[in-house]
């Protein structure tokens, strides 16, 4: 029987465990000791070892070699954002040819090295710089209009950004970060970019063999950016199927996975259509399913799970190959906010079209499906007012850069 060890520092991926489980794979879950009460799918599980919740990439690799003088492991699959580099790491150590090496991991999570393939091989980005040389910074910040964004090059969502409209900022933000003397907050650790304001896309894939099998579309409401330092009410919806700036990022997308190399699992990629000049540019990619609840509303939508395509990916052999699931054309969203309320009843939200409701402490969240866009974008308005208006609690921005 072949053994997958699956890391998953957050409780997700419960679809993936499945789908292993359902292949015949022998499953062995690494999370963390505080999410040992958590609702995993105990049943598509064969193993479960727990580290500690501070754990790092090195821990992470030790617990896995430790498993594997215990039972020949085949393969290692990293289901978080975090996770991604310490399974490739594990992979590279155990020699595990299936997967990608470290370093190509690397380019779905250093947003400077990102930014570098994909702007070599014709995907814009905004002007950046890595964060090395005085000079160089110095010069770009003279080249560049403001305002710039200070990023980390692997932190996750919109945690660490700093938004700068002088010179001063900059080197004010870089000089903190210098000041603290440790290696996890080096300037180094970060890039400066051109912040330009314009409407933010996801293009979501399952990739097999280099090429794109299935994908959806969606345009954010507010950017993740502005809800996560201001809060409000998160919301991503199919864009048209026959739009020009579906056509558009189709093949955007297209181009930075083949950049990038990307052969075998799923892609969620970012992009920005600026106010200014109409042009889309790349925000992010990365190789797992995107967050907040994105993979429930592309299978509403376009009838694949992202999560189960992955899981059958991964798990594939020549005895029982990977079959794309056919696509259809339906309209999809998400309207998502935090809660004032522990446990939120929606109940009074009874349209028809409601097909999934988030259960969450303090969130409240719903999905809608139907066959018309015009239908679509009628309940998102109407929804996140609703949700406003009724339920609404802004939470301030988490920050990981703490003194």
């Amino acid at each position: 029987m072949n053994n997958i060890i699956c890391i998953a520092s957050e409780f997700k991926g419960n679809d993936f465990l499945e789908e292993a489980q359902a292949a015949g794979w022998h499953v062995t879950l690494v999370t963390r000791d505080d999410l040992r009460d958590s609702a995993w799918a105990w049943t598509s599980l064969n193993d479960v070892h727990f580290v500690a919740k501070e754990s790092q990439e090195e821990d992470y690799l030790r617990a896995i070699v430790n498993l594997a003088g215990k039972k020949r492991i085949d393969h290692v699959v990293g289901l978080d954002e975090f996770d991604v580099l310490p399974a490739a790491r594990a992979r590279e150590y155990l020699q595990i040819r299936k997967g990608m090496s470290r370093s190509h991991a690397l380019r779905f999570r250093d947003k400077l090295t990102m930014r570098t393939v994909a702007s070599s091989n014709g995907v814009d980005c905004p002007e950046f710089t890595g964060v090395f040389n005085s000079e160089d910074i110095e010069s770009y910040l003279d080249r560049v209009p403001a305002p710039w964004i200070v990023k980390p090059r692997t932190e996750v969502s919109a945690f660490g950004i700093r938004k700068c409209s002088t010179k001063d900022q900059v080197w004010a933000v870089l000089n903190d970060l210098d000041n603290r003397h440790t290696w996890r907050d080096h300037p180094s650790k970060f890039l400066i970019e051109r912040f330009i304001e314009g409407s933010v896309f996801h293009v979501d894939s399952v990739i097999k063999n280099g090429k794109i099998v299935s994908k959806g579309v969606n345009q954010y409401g507010t950017t993740p950016f502005n809800v996560a330092h201001g809060g409000g009410v998160f919301t991503s919806a199919t864009i048209g199927y026959g739009a020009k700036d579906r056509k558009q990022l189709e093949k955007l997308n297209k181009m930075l996975l083949e950049a990038l190399d990307h052969k075998n699992g799923v892609a969620h990629a970012e992009f920005l259509k600026s106010d200014e000049d109409g042009k889309f540019y790349l925000v992010e990619v990365a190789a797992r399913v995107g967050g907040a609840y994105i993979a429930n509303v592309h299978e509403h939508a376009c009838g694949f799970n992202l999560w189960r395509e992955w899981g059958k990916i991964e798990t594939e052999t020549k005895e029982n190959p990977y079959v794309p699931q056919k696509a259809k054309k339906d309209f999809a969203a998400i309207a998502l906010a935090l809660a004032k309320d522990e446990k939120p009843d929606t109940s009074a939200y009874d349209d028809q079209e409601i097909v999934y409701r988030v259960d969450k402490p303090r969130h409240v969240g719903l999905i809608f499906c139907t066959k018309t866009k015009k239908r679509l974008d009628e309940l998102v308005s109407t929804y996140t007012q609703r949700i406003t208006d009724d339920f609404l609690a802004v939470a301030p921005v988490k920050e990981r850069y703490d003194d």
